[in-house]
C-alpha cells in the first residue's frame, strides 16, 4: 500500500536546512508547495522591493528542491481554500509549515487548519523563524515583556540556543496535481514601464539560501569583529545586511546565532550584533502579543498626536529632497538599493515624525514597500521606536539633529557623496549643511540651492521647536535634545 503524501506547505522559510517543518515532512513523501496569497495579508501585501526577492528567492529554492526530488509547486490565490483542496487532491496524511507571527498569517493559519480539520486533516507549525518562539519567554507575573533589556536577559537565561539542523540530501517527491504556475506567472518583478527602479538591486544582493550563507560567512569575516563601531557609519560596509534573508527564512536565526557564537561569542563586536538578533526576536514577541501594532500607537496618549499630514512633503521625503543630505543619501540609497543604513533609517525617521510631523504609519507605509527586508515585526517596531509611541520607544524629546548626525556619522561625506552626487565637490565643512555655505562655495561646487539641490524643508532649530511644541500637547514631560 503506498503511503500517502505530505504537504510541505512554504513562506517564510525558503530554505532546506534547519528547518524543522521539513525535516518532519522528510520522514516520507512530500509535496513542496508555495501560494502567493496577496489578498490574505490586506494592506500588508507584499510590496514592490519585496516581491522581487521573493521572485528570485524562489528560484533559487525551485532550483535546490528540484534537485533534491522534491520540485516546488507554484500557486496563486486565496490559501485557505488552495491549501485545504491540495490536501484532498492529493489525499494527504500530513500538512506542515512554519509558524507566521503576523496577526493576518495567525488568522489565516487558523481558518485552513478549520478546513483541513473538516476533512480529518491537521496543519502542524513549526517555530522556524525565531530562536526560541515569541511566547518562549515572560514575566514573574506571567505577562508578556514590554521593554526590551528585561526581554533580553530573559531570553538569555533560557540557557543555549538550540543548535541547527542540516539539509536533507534527497527527498522524496509526491507527483504533482495539475495546475502549477510557473514563476513567471506569479508576475512578482516589477513592470519594464516602472523604468530602472530595482534594476540595481543585484548589484548588492543575491538572494536564495546559497546567498544568505555567503553574506552571513563575509560579515563574519570582514565586519562582524568590528561591528560596534562600524554599524553606526553609512559609508562603509559595517553591517551584515543579513535582515531580508532573515525575513525570507533563507537563514535562520539559529544558524545566524550559533555562526556568531563561534566566531567570537558575546564578545566585541559580535556580542552587539547579538544583541540586534534579540531586538528582532523582541519585535516579533511585540507583535505576536499586541497585534494592533502596526496600526496603532501602543502608548494610549499618542492617538491624539497633532500630526499634519501633507503629500508634498512626504513626497519630497521619499525622494531624498528634504535638503538634509544624511537624510537624502540614506533616502536614494533605499530607492536604488532596496536597504537604508540601520543608522540612516533613524536620522531619516525623526526627520519625518518630529520635524516635519509627517505620521509615523506613512513613512512605515513607504518602507514596506521599498525595503527587500520589509518585515512587518521589525519595520512597526522601530517606526513606533522612532516616533516615541511604542512601549520600549526612544522618548518623543530625542530629536535626532540630521546636520549633527550626519557629520558625526558620515565626517567624511563618503555616503552624502555617493547617493546625493551633486553635493560631491561640497567641501567637509558644508556637506551636512549647505545652506550655511558662503556664495562663493556653493558656486565654486556648482550648487544653486533651491534649483540643482533644496533648501532644506524645515531649518533644525524650527523643527524641533516644532516638535516639542506638539509634544507640549499631550502635556508629557519635555527634556533635552538628543543631538
Amino acid at each position: 500500500m503506498t503511503a500517502r503524501p505530505d504537504i510541505l506547505w512554504l513562506r517564510q522559510d525558503l530554505r532546506l536546512s534547519d528547518h524543522a517543518a521539513l525535516a518532519e515532512a522528510a520522514g516520507g513523501t512530500m509535496l513542496p508547495v508555495y501560494v502567493l496569497d496577496d489578498a490574505a495579508a490586506g494592506r500588508w501585501t507584499l510590496g514592490g522591493a519585496s516581491r522581487w526577492w521573493l521572485h528570485h528567492s524562489l528560484s533559487a529554492l525551485s532550483q535546490a528542491l528540484a534537485e533534491r526530488g522534491a520540485p516546488l509547486l507554484l500557486l496563486k490565490g486565496n490559501a485557505e481554500t488552495l491549501i485545504p483542496a491540495l490536501a484532498q487532491e492529493l489525499d494527504a496524511g500530513r500538512i506542515f509549515a512554519s509558524r507566521l507571527y503576523s496577526p493576518w498569517g495567525r488568522a489565516r493559519d487558523a481558518a485552513v487548519n478549520t478546513a483541513l480539520r473538516r476533512a480529518g486533516r491537521e496543519l502542524t507549525l513549526h517555530d522556524t523563524g525565531l530562536l526560541f518562539g515569541p511566547d518562549a519567554v515572560r514575566t514573574r507575573q506571567g505577562r508578556p515583556y514590554s521593554i526590551y533589556t528585561p526581554f533580553a536577559r530573559a531570553m538569555l537565561a533560557l540557557g543555549e540556543v538550540p543548535q541547527p539542523g542540516t539539509a536533507p540530501e534527497r527527498l522524496r517527491g509526491a507527483t504533482h496535481p495539475t495546475g502549477g504556475l510557473a514563476l513567471e506567472e506569479l508576475t512578482l518583478l516589477p513592470p519594464e514601464r516602472q523604468g530602472p527602479w530595482a534594476s540595481a538591486f543585484t548589484d548588492l544582493w543575491v538572494p536564495g539560501e546559497a546567498g544568505a550563507q555567503a553574506r552571513l560567512e563575509g560579515f563574519l569575516t570582514e565586519a562582524a569583529a568590528g561591528y560596534s563601531k562600524g554599524r553606526d557609519l553609512p559609508g562603509q560596509d559595517g553591517t551584515s545586511r543579513l535582515s531580508p534573508h532573515l525575513h525570507w527564512g533563507e537563514v535562520s536565526p539559529r544558524q545566524v546565532w550559533d555562526a556568531v557564537m563561534r566566531g567570537g561569542g558575546h564578545h566585541g563586536g559580535h556580542g552587539v550584533f547579538l544583541r540586534e538578533i534579540l531586538w528582532r526576536e523582541f519585535s516579533h514577541h511585540m507583535l505576536w502579543h499586541r497585534p494592533e501594532l502596526p496600526e496603532f500607537p501602543l502608548r494610549a496618549e499618542f492617538a491624539d498626536f497633532p500630526y499634519r499630514p501633507d503629500a508634498a512633503l512626504l513626497r519630497s521625503w521619499q525622494r531624498g529632497r528634504t535638503g538634509y543630505p544624511i537624510v537624502d543619501a540614506g533616502m536614494r540609497q533605499l530607492w536604488k538599493l532596496g536597504w537604508m543604513h540601520n543608522r540612516v533609517r533613524m536620522i531619516a525617521g525623526s526627520l519625518l515624525v518630529k520635524h516635519l510631523l509627517q505620521p509615523w504609519w506613512d513613512g512605515a507605509a513607504w518602507f514596506w514597500d521599498t525595503l527587500v527586508d520589509a518585515d512587518l515585526a521589525n519595520n512597526s517596531q522601530n517606526w513606533q521606536w522612532i516616533a516615541g509611541c511604542g512601549t520600549d520607544s526612544a522618548p518623543y524629546f530625542r530629536i535626532f539633529n540630521p546636520v549633527l548626525q550626519g557629520r558625526k556619522f558620515d565626517p567624511t561625506g563618503d555616503y552624502v557623496r555617493r547617493f546625493v552626487p551633486e553635493l560631491a565637490r561640497l567641501p567637509d565643512r558644508w556637506l551636512h549643511e549647505p545652506w550655511e555655505a558662503p556664495g562663493t562655495v556653493l558656486a565654486s561646487a556648482g550648487i544653486q540651492l533651491g534649483r540643482n539641490y533644496p533648501e532644506p524643508l524645515i531649518r533644525p532649530a524650527a523643527g524641533r521647536a516644532i516638535a516639542l511644541q506638539a509634544l507640549q500637547s499631550l502635556r508629557r514631560p519635555v527634556q533635552r535634545e538628543h543631538g
